[in-house]
């Protein structure tokens, strides 16, 4: 998903407000720290704003915010059986690898290079690629150069648990007010099946001992977030045949002790990334198995489905990484930060964002107004900014949607490989894009080719491209209507 930015020549250009804020409709929106005014009703608003533009705590946030991950804590206090931190490749997408660790000092420079290029940076996050709560003498020391720059980026800690209840105090102190624990488990039987062994008070644990002080320690460090109102993301790995129903006791306890959000995420277990449990021929499950299980626990902890399982070192938006364009060795030792692009965009998104927000409200309304009891699921391509802007053959992934009688709803996302690269191979690619849209009934993209339509209506997938840079839940609201007997929105946002 990469979403153009506008050149720092266009935004301190002479354009009027609404020439911005064609050129943002068109490529998608950008922003740094501001954000629509309009909450969901549900939500206090104290949380809101602390949510708003964090594109991993708030679904909606995602399409116009970008996050950042310096890679500056390398130490590790345990060993996860789905994790190896040895091997990398810049194309490569999941959690721990990373192409080059950071002293705090290259972090301050890497993350200014970033705020002054990508408009859409909101967030600062460190999620190792060891653990940032273990090697935290260079956590703290990152986030506390940072914030003397950028005071208005939001700091966020991926973390463990085993080392978190030590630092928490620190963490409140440091304005860091979003913190993601990775939670596999609360019976340390099961956890002994993920964890050889843990690091913890100077010595080395193994087997059902360490996994009971680790579930202890989350716990612990869970309950003091919250006490301390610090918002609390749970990551948790579907392992199946280790871990699958288990997750929803998981859910259980860290509803219980105040958790904001619930992240489960496919087991990656390619053996050629060397975990144990790729080795072993542990699977990872499949999309529909991921899914069953998510919608078994909607009546938990609210879940996220948008997650993208990114790198240590990821800079982009969800779905994309730009991480190479920023290279330490492309970085100038004495870079200033300039606001001027993440400024310029605050008033463009803050008017998309809410003509978004209310475009969405209605095209929820219609779905629901059907009275159907049928459903439907759409991919759709797109660039981000919640719009249809993306070439069906541009695109490296899709975002998944379900349109039923509860409204419209964001299920996940499907990667594909790039179709439409010219030369040989295109034919092959194509098949394993239709395979990666089993289940889909309709593919939303702002361009498609006669050939890959036709052979996607061969496998009984509709692809159009009559809503073409539409909001993504107007143009679903349309469909869903027409398909079902009632009258469409307009195909217009």
């Amino acid at each position: 998903m990469s979403l153009p930015t506008i050149s720092l020549e266009s935004l301190v250009s002479t354009k009027s407000f609404d020439q911005l804020l064609t050129m943002a409709k068109s490529a998608g929106c950008a922003s740094s720290s501001c954000g629509s005014s309009a909450k969901p009703d549900e939500m206090d608003s104290a949380v809101w704003e602390k949510i708003k533009d964090h594109p991993c705590y708030s679904e909606e946030a995602h399409h116009y915010f970008a996050r950042m991950h310096v890679a500056v804590a390398p130490a590790c206090n345990i060993q996860c059986n789905y994790c190896n931190r040895k091997y990398d490749c810049a194309n490569e997408s999941r959690p721990g690898v990373v192409s080059e660790k950071l002293t705090p000092d290259q972090a301050r420079r890497k993350v200014i290079a970033v705020a002054n290029e990508v408009p859409q940076f909101s967030v600062l996050g460190i999620a190792g690629p060891g653990d940032a709560c273990y090697d935290w003498k260079k956590t703290k020391a990152t986030f506390e150069r940072v914030a003397t720059e950028i005071s208005d980026i939001k700091l966020c800690i991926s973390t463990n648990g085993l080392a978190l209840p030590d630092h928490v105090a620190e963490l409140a102190d440091m304005n860091v007010d979003h913190v993601t624990i990775t939670i596999n488990m609360v019976d340390p039987e099961i956890g002994a099946k993920i964890y050889p062994w843990i690091f913890y008070n100077n010595r080395r644990h193994t087997g059902i001992d360490a996994a009971r002080i680790l579930h202890e320690r989350q716990m612990l460090g869970l309950e003091m977030l919250t006490a301390r109102g610090i918002l609390t993301k749970i990551n948790s790995v579907m392992i199946p045949g280790v871990n699958c129903e288990h997750l929803i006791e998981v859910n259980k306890w860290v509803k219980e002790r105040g958790a904001f959000l619930h992240n489960v995420m496919p087991l990656i277990s390619d053996p050629a990334h060397g975990t144990h449990f790729g080795l072993s021929g542990q699977r990872g499950p499949t999309a529909l198995e991921l899914k069953t299980l998510q919608d078994r626990l909607e009546d938990g902890v609210k879940l996220m489905r948008h997650c993208r399982q990114c790198r240590a070192d990821a800079v982009g938006l969800l779905g994309e990484d730009r991480g190479q364009e920023f290279t330490i060795d492309q970085i100038s030792d004495d870079i200033t930060y300039d606001a001027s692009k993440r400024n310029a965009y605050r008033e463009v998104v803050a008017r998309e964002r809410g003509d978004h927000v209310a475009a969405k409200s209605q095209a929820v309304a219609t779905v629901k107004a059907t009275g159907s009891g049928k459903s439907l699921h759409i991919a759709v391509a797109t660039k981000g900014g919640g719009r249809i802007n993306e070439h069906f053959g541009h695109s490296k992934e899709f975002q998944v949607y379900e349109a039923s009688h509860r409204g419209i709803s964001f299920i996940g996302h499907r990667k594909v490989e790039q179709y439409c690269l010219g030369g040989r191979g295109a034919d092959a690619t194509l098949e394993g894009v239709i395979a990666a849209l089993k289940g889909i009934d309709i593919v939303l993209c702002a361009k498609i080719g006669d050939c890959p339509k036709d052979q996607l209506a061969e496998a009984g997938i509709r692809a159009m491209d009559v809503y073409g840079y539409d909001y993504i839940e107007t143009a679903i609201s349309a469909l869903y209507a027409a398909e079902f007997g009632s009258e469409p929105l307009a195909a217009t946002a």
